[in-house]
């Protein structure tokens, strides 16, 4: 087991190895000590590992509660969450409990948002069981649902008390979640890990599975622990974002975020004008089963985009590549946007 430690205002630790699951309970015991447990996921989930993981709970000494919703992007909003917050005070949980947040990316940003709120706040645990939130959206302590307006317009800082990777769950993973995880490790290379980022150009990047997800996670805390509250040098790690969000919002979120991401940073590498970049990228979004392709054009991702949550009144903040294991963050007028998303995808249309 590879321990990442976290050192935020609220420190944490990040546990990664196989069997973590039916651990949970007795990890969980050492972390934030015995109360009352409540479990909160999707429904694809609890059919999965939602019994298991209340099992371990129980056997370690814990009362247990558990929720979930239904699966989805489409449930990430204000209702799924007042509908926790509910559940939550008729079951007289206390600010002495703690949510654990068991899923992907969706149930453990709404359950993070939900131990936010809670009786102004109650301590969290992730579980995650996508390669996706393993190496991304379960550390770091943002917490969200979307508005109609965009995604994670409604959220907080809210650090968790600790995370439980079972790296077992993510080699089982379908094809498509392992890709969906894959964009954000093909994210991080770029960010600052060459020889991660050629794994990734190579479909046999899998059989590292355990290492990936620990760099991936030790690249996070080092953004983190230097800008735990997103006001500078964390904001690298949206690279990618604002042009993936754009277009997984214009799909109608019909492409998973991994997937609008995965062309979103070549996109940024295009930006940027670095055409050998943008050909690497692809070749590892192949590698790894992701697009290759924007199915949108520039006017119509760009007006997507004004909504992002990056924006700072009339200008927006860009994180653009200046080579791989290296990126800069660029602030643009918002009237530029267009122009950074023609000059992204006409390169990305001429790699690929």
């Amino acid at each position: 087991m590879t321990n990442v430690h976290i050192d935020t205002s609220h420190p944490y630790d990040v546990l990664i190895g196989p069997g973590l699951l039916d651990e949970a309970g007795a990890l969980m015991k050492q972390a934030v000590g015995l109360c009352t447990a409540a479990i909160v996921t999707d429904s694809t989930v609890d059919r999965l590992y939602g019994d298991r993981l209340e099992s371990s709970l129980r056997a370690a000494g814990y009362e247990t509660v558990r929720t979930y919703f239904p699966a989805g992007e489409q449930h990430k909003r204000l209702g799924t969450l007042e509908a926790i917050l509910e559940f939550l005070a008729e079951r007289h949980l206390t600010r002495t409990d703690v949510i654990v947040a068991l899923g992907g990316g969706v149930p453990g940003d709404v359950a993070g948002f939900a131990a936010a709120v809670y009786a102004r706040g109650i301590r969290f645990v992730q579980v995650p069981t996508t390669l996706l939130a393993a190496v991304d959206s379960s550390v770091g302590g943002k917490t969200a649902v979307d508005l109609a307006a965009g995604k994670n317009l409604a959220g907080a800082f809210h650090q968790p008390s600790l995370v439980i990777t079972d790296t077992d769950i993510m080699r089982d993973l379908p094809e498509a979640l392992l890709a969906d995880g894959a964009a954000e490790i093909i994210k991080y290379g770029v960010l600052s890990d060459p020889e991660m980022f050629e794994w990734m150009r190579n479909e046999g990047w899998k059989t590292k599975l355990d290492e990936i997800i620990s760099r991936s996670v030790q690249i996070k805390r080092d953004f983190v622990n230097r800008d735990e509250f997103d006001t500078g040098l964390r904001q690298q790690l949206n690279l990618g974002h604002t042009f993936g969000h754009a277009i997984e919002k214009c799909s109608g979120f019909r492409l998973s975020h991994g997937q609008s991401v995965a062309i979103g940073t070549a996109i940024a590498a295009g930006a940027a004008g670095l055409e050998e970049m943008v050909g690497a990228i692809l070749d590892a979004n192949r590698a790894c089963g992701l697009p290759v392709d924007v199915p949108y054009d520039a006017t119509t991702l760009a007006a997507s985009a004004m909504n992002d949550k990056k924006r700072k009144g009339a200008s927006i903040t860009l994180v653009l590549p200046e080579r791989i294991g290296l990126c800069r963050l660029e602030t643009i007028d918002i009237s530029l946007l267009e122009d950074a998303f023609t000059r992204g995808i006409a390169m990305v249309e001429a790699a690929r």
